[in-house]
């Protein structure tokens, strides 16, 4: 070997060494926690849906991803405990769904970025939709806006509705809002609707005897912690005083509700996943502007109509994206 092919050997090897150094360093694992309102088998449509919106944007867990998932089980005093929990934890983000559980992730520790995979009220959390600023961003539901149009269908279903109680937990930072926005629209439709407060799982059959007490004609049941949590439960004793009751979420027709007009909450997960891949890349959750929901689902289930007695006309059906036979 001559000299210049000795020399050309050396610098290609000093070359590739830093190379292969840098190829052979572990890949970084990312932590999310998620701040979620029902447990993982109840959640499992939307944890699914955000766990592949995560493998496509190439995070895996085992490889590069750690999930911790914590609920809190139809407690929404339990977001605080349960955020300190996370932030223990070192994650490096926080998936959370309502606004209760927003806030307290946001309040736990302000360097760590929360995204919101849903929330009624943007403005309990944010002073600007386009510039956040602080920690915290993620996806309106639009929940509080929809109410006045959950009502208008009911009465179209059921013309002599005269009374709709509002099933709901009044101590949701959102209540204010929301309840705003279904006197309005009562009062345009020419009905009353009480507030049926429920708080805990405890306050949930008293709720309905107090529905019947009322002579109630339907209910428009809130996405809530305790709600969501409840869902089969409230589904049932619903069928079981025969009241017809619409809701915010799919996941209340599955567990056999009669119908509901709300956000595709999958696709808002999927969404949110999204958020965690630019706020890895290095985006601040400051700068990421709230987005609001782009797909809808009005879904009636026949099986839930038929336990109560209640005919819904061809002309009602056709308009739902889906209906369960």
């Amino acid at each position: 070997m001559n000299k210049r092919d000795f020399i050309m050997l050396l610098s290609g090897t000093v070359i590739a060494w830093p190379l292969a150094a840098r190829a052979q360093q572990p890949e970084r694992v990312h932590r999310i926690g998620l701040l979620e309102t029902t447990s993982r088998p109840l959640n499992a449509a939307n944890f699914e849906a955000f766990r592949q919106a995560l493998r496509e944007l190439g995070y895996i867990e085992g490889r590069n991803l750690v999930i911790e998932y914590r609920s809190a089980d139809g407690l929404p005093e339990r977001f605080p405990e349960l955020a300190t929990e996370l932030v223990r934890l070192n994650c490096d983000l926080i998936i959370t769904r309502g606004t209760p559980a927003a806030l307290a992730a946001k309040q736990a520790r302000e360097a760590i970025p929360v995204v919101m995979t849903a929330t009624a009220e943007p403005f309990a959390l944010v002073n600007s939709i386009a510039h956040p600023g602080g920690n915290i961003t993620g996806l309106s539901s639009l929940s509080a806006d929809l109410f006045s149009k959950r009502l208008e269908l009911l009465k179209e279903l059921i013309p002599v509705l005269g009374r709709v109680a509002h099933l709901t937990d009044a101590g949701n930072p959102t209540l204010v809002r929301i309840r705003r926005e279904i006197e309005t629209a009562a009062q345009s439709l020419g009905i009353a609707s009480p507030l049926l407060d429920v708080r805990k799982t405890e306050d949930i059959g008293p709720a309905f005897d107090s529905a019947s007490n009322q002579r109630v004609d339907a209910l428009i049941v809130g996405t809530d912690t305790v709600t969501q949590a409840n869902r089969q439960f409230i589904a049932l004793l619903a069928a079981r005083h025969r009241l017809p009751a619409i809701y915010g979420s799919r996941e209340f027709v599955d567990a056999g509700g009669l119908m509901t007009y709300g956000v595709s909450y999958p696709d808002l997960y999927r969404r949110a996943a999204i958020y965690v891949d630019k706020i890895f890349k290095g985006a601040k959750p400051a700068e990421l502007p709230i987005e609001q929901p782009t797909k809808f689902n009005f879904v009636i289930n026949l099986r839930a109509a038929k336990a109560i007695g209640l005919a819904i006309p061809e002309a009602f059906l056709v308009r739902a994206d889906e209906v369960i036979e």
